[in-house]
């Protein structure tokens, strides 16, 4: 008899833990499996949900409605390591929301209504090692400096989104970097393409399905082609391409060696000038002399 009252009040015990950690510290609507773990995906959310715990680690909120997330809302969540917003309507992630989530290691913000990812976004969210930002339709704007920052980022998903261009820079600032996404992009083949065709075929390892996975669109007929099809020397034109730096340089230079000219010019000729006085003044002294 003893060991079945044993066993009771351990089932009792149980039960009441679950019944308190689903009642008093789970979200409404919400189910919270473990302590740590709030899992609010598919309940047709059109807002965060009210008093998640502090001490979350875990946050679901996929397959939902939510357009926004306000640029405070992690302030209080410091242990916050996995959170999943794919599939909701976030057209945009305010500068420095997620830079105190210090502690963030994954993150989807995949198959929302993104347009551009500006520089700022993610902070300093050096423990961060996945990101996902793929299956955005809108999403055609990737600013150079947008991942700044994120030393730790292993791999980052960028695929069938609305780029057809992206600066090098972007990529190459990452160290950490093992994996990369870009197939499924309008991605168009001219000069702005052709660091970043380099950067791939350097990198190719880094692309799961290689640059076989990936096509580009040509600037002269629109066909889309394999980059598997194309080579450095497709690009060899744009190598004589002055970009704005260079046309700066070559104007700025031009001004100096035009203003150096006249310089010289005013100079030489006040030089003559002066000699011709001179020298006139000298004969008159001669003749005046001899008379």
């Amino acid at each position: 008899m003893l060991p079945c009252v044993c066993w009771l009040q351990l089932i009792l015990i149980f039960l009441s833990s679950a019944l308190w950690t689903r009642g008093e510290n789970c979200p409404v609507a919400c189910l919270c499996p473990d302590p740590h773990t709030v899992d609010c995906s598919g309940r047709g959310l059109t807002r965060l949900p009210n008093e998640i715990p502090l001490d979350v680690r875990r946050l679901l909120l996929a397959d939902n409605w939510i357009p926004r997330i306000p640029s405070d809302f992690l302030v209080l969540y410091s242990d916050l390591v996995y959170l999943d917003l794919r599939n909701n309507s976030l057209s945009q992630i305010e500068p420095g929301t997620l830079s105190t989530s210090s502690r963030l290691v994954f993150l989807d913000l995949g198959s929302n209504n993104l347009t551009e990812i500006p520089k700022g976004t993610f902070g300093e969210s050096r423990s961060l090692i996945k990101l996902r930002l793929g299956n955005n339709p809108y999403l055609s704007m990737v600013n150079e400096d947008a991942f700044l920052g994120l030393t730790s980022l292993r791999e980052l998903e960028l695929e069938r989104n609305a780029l057809s261009t992206l600066q090098v820079g972007a990529l190459s600032q990452l160290p950490s970097l093992r994996a990369v996404r870009l197939e499924g992009n309008p991605w168009l083949c001219n000069c702005n393409f052709a660091n970043l065709f380099d950067w791939l075929t350097e990198n190719s390892h880094k692309l799961p399905n290689g640059v076989e996975g990936m096509e580009c669109s040509l600037p002269m007929d629109g066909r889309r082609v394999s980059l598997t099809q194309l080579s450095k020397d497709s690009f060899r034109e744009c190598q004589a391409t002055l970009t704005l730096t260079d046309l700066l340089i070559i104007i700025f230079s031009g001004i100096s060696v035009s203003v150096v000219a006249i310089m010289t010019s005013f100079f030489l000729a006040s030089t003559v000038h002066c000699f011709q006085r001179w020298s006139k003044g000298a004969k008159g002294d001669e003749e005046e002399s001899e008379e």
